[in-house]
């Protein structure tokens, strides 16, 4: 039984992009929505036994940085030395309090990390080596880079460097790729969490929107939780995820025609994919994104688990 007069609701992503059905195989599609169902389960067991947001999301995005994938923890992005730097962060809407990760190369779960470090306060935030020692002094699991890497993601690197060879354009499911969570707990506080392993091919050292609070995450009570995923530097460019809320809170706006807006201000005119998830107050979900899919899904405050990939298109869950 929800303990609250507060019905629970949790969503998440796992990255957006043109998604075309040869980058996965028909396997590799149903697990990867049986995962975020998986993840969504996770973080919604929490929250219907009275736990909070942000617990909630901690566990639905440890389960999606776990999972091969997605670009996030095991499966992230290899950058341009043939590494993994991972980048993630987390905040609390009742406190305001906040943890970051950027260029981590060793703790097997960023976002856990995150939320250590919003636990602690200062330092808030952490990068490269530092962040994963202190990860390792605070009992946080860490492993060895080849735990991150996938077959995918060593086929994917190379090929975007035969793009950068021949002169070519690589589509933006090639690149990129982020997972988040959102959730509204039974007492009504809000969260958010983003972890990704950036885009293939990263300049070394690049840190994106997902461990910056006000671009790729932001929560808020009483105004709503978000979580992005696309072209980083454009996210930070515009304050995204800060500016949902901003619309929202002094402007009175719905929370999908905020999201949406944003979308078609800053990317869309500029040929950029971008999506967010968001929560607001009143456990309104919103899913917004402008390219042919993002792997999303929820389960809303009836309880009701819903997973999609594309747009208009619903997984099939045994």
């Amino acid at each position: 039984m929800i303990p609250s007069a507060h019905r629970p609701v949790i969503a998440l992503h796992g990255g957006c992009g043109v998604m075309s059905r040869a980058l996965l195989s028909e396997d590799e599609w149903v697990a990867a929505c049986a995962d975020m169902r998986k993840a969504l389960e996770a973080g919604y067991a929490i929250l219907s036994a009275g736990g909070s947001a942000v617990a909630a999301v901690e566990a639905c995005v440890t389960v999606m940085e776990d999972s091969p994938h997605f670009n996030a923890g095991h499966g992230a992005a290899l950058n341009a030395s043939g590494q993994h730097e991972l980048d993630a962060s987390i905040m609390d809407g009742a406190t305001a309090q906040a943890g970051a990760v950027a260029g981590a190369q060793a703790v097997r779960n960023p976002v856990r990390l995150a939320r250590k470090l919003m636990e602690q306060s200062i330092p808030m935030m952490l990068a490269g080596p530092a962040a994963d020692a202190y990860a390792a002094d605070h009992g946080l699991e860490t492993v060895p880079q080849s735990y991150f890497t996938t077959p995918r993601r060593a086929e994917a690197l190379a090929t975007m460097r035969a793009h950068d060879r021949l002169g070519t354009f690589a589509s933006e499911s090639e690149k990129h790729g982020t997972v988040g969570a959102v959730a509204l707990d039974c007492d009504g506080n809000l969260a958010a969490a983003t972890s990704t392993g950036g885009f293939t091919n990263k300049a070394v050292g690049r840190v994106g929107d997902s461990a910056i609070i006000g671009a790729g995450t932001y929560a808020r009570n009483g105004v709503c939780a978000v979580s992005c995923t696309g072209q980083g530097e454009q996210f930070i460019r515009h304050v995204v995820a800060h500016e949902i809320a901003a619309r929202i809170r002094y402007e009175d706006r719905p929370l999908a025609d905020a999201a949406r807006a944003i979308l078609a201000e800053a990317f869309t005119p500029h040929g950029i994919g971008g999506g967010v998830i968001a929560i607001d107050q009143r456990g309104t979900i919103s899913a917004e994104f402008n390219t042919e899919g993002m792997f999303r899904g929820w389960i809303d405050a009836d309880g009701v688990l819903f997973v999609a990939t594309h747009r208009d298109s619903e997984c099939t869950l045994g």
